[in-house]
């Protein structure tokens, strides 16, 4: 019983920036699964094929598709690329994002822009790529992953608490236009992770940071990961408009 209500065998799941950290975690969770994943990836083919040959090794399959996520037309030929090969899309994940730290004193437009195109704008870009194709089934899953400096704001992150936090708006009007075509659309807002991103960050700060961690520890994509899996999967299914905050306590809302 329980497997059945985690059961997305043969589902057809687009991850984007799934050629590593927790976007690679969403695309091994799905597969060994049971879902049939198409990966995104905007440089890095071979990290994206590492993850396809890895797939393949779970007994799953994949497809690797080349997209940049702030190009409306490079993300409406990954849809049609998913259609062609799998036939449907049943869920989205987007994971692809960037950041461009820096006060808003010394923020260039540019700084300030290609944040705002690649994260959110992404969000706008993909959706139309995919819902199209989840109403002609009457069922879908968005997840998009927010952040907890979506939720507190953070000093030199303006730009990128900008994006995060507009998530929310994006997911929660979405979620009620597609409600009647059986589609979900949800937030998942990690805390800090460890990804290539939060090693970027200089020692004594990360120490700070996990001092102020009530349970003591940062995150693992795994588990970000698993906590897509279930907004997409049956057990989720009674879950929309909403945002799994999980962050170890750093903030309690």
């Amino acid at each position: 019983m329980i497997e059945m209500m985690y059961d997305v065998k043969d589902r057809v799941a687009v991850v984007t920036g799934s050629s590593r950290g927790i976007g690679k975690q969403c695309a091994l969770a799905f597969a060994e699964a049971g879902a049939k994943m198409v990966l995104n990836y905007v440089s890095n083919k071979e990290a994206a094929e590492i993850t396809a040959e890895e797939i393949e090794g779970l007994g799953g399959e994949a497809i690797v598709v080349q997209a940049d996520v702030k190009d409306f037309e490079s993300c409406l030929a990954l849809g049609e690329e998913a259609i062609s090969k799998f036939g449907k899309i049943d869920f989205l994940v987007n994971n692809a994002g960037i950041n461009r730290d820096i006060t808003f004193s010394r923020m260039s437009q540019q700084e300030w822009q290609e944040v705002i195109d690649t994260n959110l704008g992404a969000l706008f870009n993909m959706s139309k790529a995919c819902v199209p194709h989840m109403r002609d089934n009457n069922f879908g899953s968005i997840v998009s992953i927010s952040s907890i400096i979506g939720e507190t704001g953070n000093i030199g992150q303006s730009n990128y608490a900008a994006t995060k936090s507009g998530m929310y708006g994006f997911t929660k009007s979405l979620a009620r236009e597609l409600a009647k075509d059986n589609i979900r659309v949800n937030t998942v807002s990690p805390g800090f992770v460890e990804t290539d991103m939060l090693h970027t960050v200089p020692a004594d700060l990360l120490a700070g940071i996990k001092d102020e961690i009530p349970l003591g520890r940062f995150g693992y994509p795994d588990e970000v990961a698993l906590a897509v899996l279930y907004l997409c999967s049956t057990a989720g299914s009674w879950i929309t408009g909403s945002n799994i905050s999980m962050n170890g306590g750093h903030n309690m809302l």
